[in-house]
């Protein structure tokens, strides 16, 4: 029976590792790709995973767990949080990214990482929120971190953000900017757009706040909304754009990672505009992207990483980011004004001054932005 089982598993893990790659880091070594678009990584040694730091001390091993690089997204923004440790905190970390594009093998993934015996496990999305809630307590000496959810569990910690606080600034923004006919391809009406990836707690909490963003510059504003039911799907994207443009939309935000590249695309093939997000997108498409919404998740990966290092990682626990933590903003634009005459570029800077008042009204609690049922700060 034990042999069976044991059968089972190798066959299980070997699976698991045809799907889903991974690659370590480590200071000493040279940088290789990942994958074509992905970030820059790197290889460690079984030396390198033995030696000490400067101070005699072992390393913290650390695992970052996302779906793809190269998104351009969430998941290479949690990525950028990882980089920054690396390079603040030097020999005292060694660091893995483990990469899986099939949702089916998300368990076997952070159950594989756990094997491995690191020293912290980071989930940089929300996807694997129920398989760390699942198996957390079966690795007692493992500090858990995760994105963009709570998970409840003694050596667990939960970052999330205020990304309808972000959304509201886009809406308030998108609706501000629809307004403009000076810009080439807007219209008279007041309509504007939103694609999410897959329908999950976490996007519908970024719509509220661009709904309420939009809504509170114009009450009787039309927001159309499409979920494509992919992260990974660029062609789906720009097909629900292109059908929110025949619809008289004149901008469209994208919160959909990968799929939100098609967003994107199809903004700037039909002489309109979109929004991006997570990370600054604004060279994405240039001139055709007003701004990008910042969900920092590199920000929550880099803290989860410095509080193990110093001793303060705490199980069932949260830390929350939002506008006042520094979690989420809008780019400064400056892209886009570089395509703008001087008129257009006055109007865009009457877009950012309103932005900023929005921003110390949301900060001192003037303006209360709603969420969805579980996230907020009190979630």
């Amino acid at each position: 029976m034990k042999r069976t089982l044991a059968l089972i598993l190798c066959l299980v893990m070997l699976f698991s590792l045809v799907a889903c790659s991974s690659s370590e880091t480590a200071t000493e070594t040279k940088a290789e790709e990942t994958t074509s678009s992905a970030p820059a990584t790197e290889e460690k040694t079984e030396e390198t995973t033995a030696t000490e730091t400067a101070d005699g001390e072992k390393p913290l091993s650390v695992c970052l767990i996302v779906s793809l690089l190269g998104d351009q997204a969430f998941a290479d923004a949690a990525y950028s949080g990882l980089q920054q440790a690396e390079a603040d905190f030097g020999d005292k970390i060694t660091t893995k990214v483990s990469q899986c594009e099939d949702t089916a093998l998300y368990e076997q993934q952070l159950l594989t990482a756990c094997e491995e015996g690191y020293d912290l496990i980071i989930c940089g999305a929300s996807q694997w929120g129920e398989y760390m809630k699942t198996h957390c307590t079966e690795y007692p000496d493992i500090m858990f971190g995760i994105t963009d959810t709570v998970v409840e569990g003694p050596n667990v910690c939960s970052v999330t953000f205020a990304q309808n606080q972000g959304s509201f600034l886009a809406g308030a923004a998108a609706a501000k900017f629809t307004e403009m006919t000076e810009f080439p391809g807007n219209n008279e009406d007041a309509i504007i757009g939103w694609v999410g990836g897959n329908e999950i707690p976490a996007l519908k909490d970024f719509f509220l706040g661009y709904e309420a963003g939009a809504k509170y510059v114009n009450p009787d504003i039309t927001i159309l909304q499409s979920y494509a039911g992919s992260f990974q799907d660029p062609l789906k994207g720009k097909e629900l754009t292109l059908a929110m443009y025949d619809q008289g939309a004149d901008i469209v935000m994208n919160v959909a990672s990968n799929t939100g590249n098609g967003v994107l695309e199809a903004a700037k093939e039909a002489g309109h505009y979109a929004i991006g997000v997570d990370l600054n997108q604004d060279n994405n498409q240039p001139g055709a992207i007003l701004t990008s919404m910042l969900k920092k998740n590199g920000n929550g990966v880099y803290y989860l990483i410095k509080n193990a290092l110093e001793g303060t990682f705490e199980g069932n626990s949260k830390i929350y980011m939002d506008l006042a933590y520094g979690g989420v903003d809008l780019t400064d634009m400056s892209v886009f004004k570089s395509f703008c005459n001087e008129e257009q570029t006055a109007l865009v800077d009457s877009i950012l001054d309103y932005v900023a008042e929005l921003k110390e009204k949301i900060i001192s609690g003037e303006i209360v932005v709603p969420n969805y049922e579980g996230y907020g700060p009190n979630a």
